[in-house]
């Protein structure tokens, strides 16, 4: 959950730490985060969020399951529509998660599915 955790704190009052101790390379996403107006750095195996008070929709890029996981939790909390590439990476361990996304409000449209 540490990617969607540092989707969510991208517009969280303050700063915040994320330490990731296990896996090599699991801060991919931290630059399509950027894209969207994120204030996020990496040092090594820290990750330093500071919280903004929006973040902004983008055409950004999913490499793996987790990561774009987050990537579409910063899309629902972002200003304007974001367009999500590499969603076969997601659709491959959340079933469905578009039509329950949008049965509790979310606008996804998935093309090419």
């Amino acid at each position: 959950m540490q990617s969607v955790f540092a989707s969510i704190l991208t517009t969280a009052k303050g700063t915040s730490i994320i330490i990731e101790n296990i896996f090599e390379n699991r801060y991919r996403y931290v630059n399509e985060l950027r894209k969207m107006g994120a204030k996020i750095t990496v040092e090594g195996k820290i990750c330093i969020v500071k919280g903004t008070r929006k973040i902004y929709g983008a055409k950004i890029n999913a490499e793996d399951l987790r990561g774009g996981a987050s990537l579409v939790i910063a899309g629902l909390n972002a200003k304007g529509i974001t367009e999500l590439t590499g969603v076969e990476y997601i659709l491959r361990g959340y079933e469905n998660l578009d039509k329950k996304l949008n049965s509790l409000g979310a606008n996804i449209v998935l093309s090419n599915k």
